[in-house]
């Protein structure tokens, strides 16, 4: 058995866990915060047998697209007279990151 851990923008969240479960995929969903820009992802548990991790990861990857948006740095950089200013940069995000792991045991009580 497998462990399949995915980590989605939230927009795509949804849809994810809609198709997933259309599947007969069992869905487990957790609120997740993402580092550089702090943004709201969604954090997406799949187990499943060995044969099925493709078939899982093919459909997140269908319902998870990158976009690109405008963010402020999160660094302020030197201005002017010593002053503190922010820039915006260009960022890319959604897409997923998946993490695939080997289940030693799995109970369902």
């Amino acid at each position: 058995m497998k462990l399949i851990i995915a980590i989605v923008h939230d927009e795509d969240a949804q849809g994810v866990v809609e198709k997933l479960t259309e599947n007969g995929y069992g869905v487990t969903k957790l609120a997740s915060t993402g580092g550089f820009l702090r943004a709201g992802n969604t954090t997406i548990f799949v187990g499943v047998e060995k044969e099925k991790v493709d078939k899982v990861i093919d459909i997140i990857k269908d319902m998870c697209k990158s976009r690109k948006e405008i963010a402020t740095a999160p660094t302020p950089i030197m201005g002017n007279a010593g002053l503190l200013a922010t820039y915006p940069v260009e960022v890319k995000v959604g897409g997923a990151t998946i993490f695939v792991i080997d289940v030693d045991r799995f109970e369902k009580a």
